[in-house]
């Protein structure tokens, strides 16, 4: 259950991933079921939750949060409170362990059903800041799994740190029974898909609610359909798009190229799973069995493609950088030799100073980082070599959290570099390493991405005040229809 991008991954440079590639040239290998990929991909990971001790129940229950990403924004231990960012102010995440005075101990199966298809807790109406327009399709055969299993994790009695408080009218709950009228469900069953793509089409729109973070929103925060997949603003990230258009989506991965990246978080000179999107992989994607991977991958090629205007330029890759050695990137001695050799060369005030002096102790002079450390490479990675730079300025100024409670966080530089400074290392990056032919981002493209704030629709930026306007005209209304009841009466 993850961030509405919403009512709101982030693919970026080397802590988040791009999800567009459209240049180089995809592996010819497909997917019909998990056969093809069994000796080329990683296996999934081990369920922590699953156990022989648990019903057949439970365990698919355990398979069926980790596909719904609840991890994601209820946390590992699903005590919730995390906040969501959306354009009405910040949501929190909940309690959802079997907790009866903080959680959701008292529910019934038919309360989580009621909550996840209709967004209905027991005595309130829920923000679908959790995807219930997602979820409204789930099958009432995994929600009953997923109640069981909800009832073994542990109950932790204690309250989010924070809950939500949305300013007026937003306050006012009753207002979803309108939205969800308008925007529930968020997507709709096509015709003429295989069983795969059926399936695949089940975990994309509902259980893995992929149109939640990759979809752009319309003026109510509703999903806009017309343009399912092709892209959104994520709060201060950018989910891509992953339809399958050639320049602006993904329509240059192979079915084999989706499965690896959901499986393993990274494509080699391609794209590495951060932010938002890492938070998806590590709690969620990485879990699946191979044939709901290649499902998920066949759909994925089978949606409409849409062309935005982000778009990818193509590169060879053959012309980016090579690791000085096989052996450098798990030999740190000599990566710190390497790294000291780089900075003496480049001098004091270069870009390459600059990226040698603020990053490559990470990502590693050539680009390729420290992989046992858990460092994202960066080369070739599409990401840094969209038409908008706004990505990369965005991790450079802004930082990136772990996916997960081990894994390194990149800090933001927005106090310890200019916006001078940061423009020249984007320009770095994504000529040394995209390799892109020139690069002309600004310190004003580093001031207007690090400035910018979250577009709001009309609805939602004036609704406080068009609110105000309705209980006038309501008011008024009613008071003309008394004056009209007494003046007749008085006829009488």
């Amino acid at each position: 259950m993850k961030p509405l991008s919403m009512m709101l991954s982030m693919l970026t440079i080397g802590i988040i991933s791009s999800a567009t590639m459209a240049d180089v040239t995809p592996s010819s290998v497909t997917i019909a079921n998990s056969t093809p990929m069994a000796s080329s991909l990683p296996n999934a990971s081990s369920l922590p939750n699953v156990s022989p001790a648990n019903s057949d129940l439970v365990n698919r229950g355990a398979y069926i949060a980790r596909a719904a990403d609840c991890m994601a924004c209820h946390g590992e231990d699903y005590t919730g409170g995390s906040p969501i960012a959306t354009p009405m102010g910040d949501i929190y995440s909940t309690n959802i362990t079997p907790s009866k005075r903080y959680g959701i101990g008292k529910y019934t199966e038919n309360d989580l059903k009621n909550a996840l298809r209709k967004g209905r807790a027991p005595d309130h109406m829920i923000y679908p800041a959790m995807p219930y327009p997602s979820y409204s399709g789930m099958t009432d055969e995994d929600i009953s799994a997923l109640f069981a299993y909800l009832q073994t994790v542990p109950a932790v009695d204690e309250a989010p740190e924070h809950e939500t408080d949305l300013p007026f009218p937003f306050n006012f709950r009753i207002l979803m029974l309108g939205w969800n009228a308008i925007n529930v469900p968020s997507s709709e069953k096509r015709e003429g898909l295989t069983q795969p793509q059926q399936r695949g089409e089940y975990l994309v729109n509902n259980l893995e609610h992929c149109g939640t973070c990759h979809t752009p929103r319309n003026s109510t925060m509703g999903f806009d359909k017309g343009m399912y997949l092709s892209g959104a603003p994520l709060g201060e990230w950018y989910a891509p798009n992953i339809t399958p258009d050639n320049d602006s989506g993904i329509g240059t991965w192979s079915e084999h190229d989706i499965v690896t990246y959901l499986r393993t978080g990274q494509l080699d000179k391609r794209a590495y799973a951060g932010g938002p999107m890492g938070e998806a992989v590590a709690h969620s994607t990485r879990y699946l069995k191979d044939e709901d991977l290649g499902a998920i991958a066949s759909y994925l090629k089978a949606v409409p493609a849409i062309e935005t205007e982000n778009k990818v330029t193509a590169v060879d890759v053959s012309t980016l950088p090579n690791p000085i050695s096989e052996s450098i990137t798990h030999d740190l001695i000599a990566q710190k030799d390497y790294l000291k050799q780089a900075k003496a060369k480049a001098g004091s005030n270069s870009p390459e100073a600059l990226y040698l002096a603020a990053c490559a102790s990470c990502h590693g002079v050539n680009g390729y980082a420290q992989s046992d450390a858990g460092y994202a490479p960066i080369v070739g990675l599409t990401s840094i070599r969209q038409d908008q730079p706004d990505a990369l300025i965005n991790v450079i100024v802004h930082g990136v959290d772990g996916a997960t409670n081990t894994s390194p966080k990149m800090p933001g530089f927005s106090e310890d570099l200019n916006s001078e400074q940061i423009a020249d290392i984007t320009n770095y990056v994504r000529v040394n390493f995209g390799g892109l032919p020139a690069s002309d981002v600004s310190a004003e493209d580093v001031d207007r991405v690090a400035t910018a704030e979250p577009e709001q629709p009309f609805l939602i930026k004036y609704a406080g005040f068009l609110a105000i306007l309705g209980i006038i005209a309501a008011l008024l209304i009613i008071a003309f229809i008394i004056r009209n009841i007494i003046r007749s009466r008085r006829r009488v």
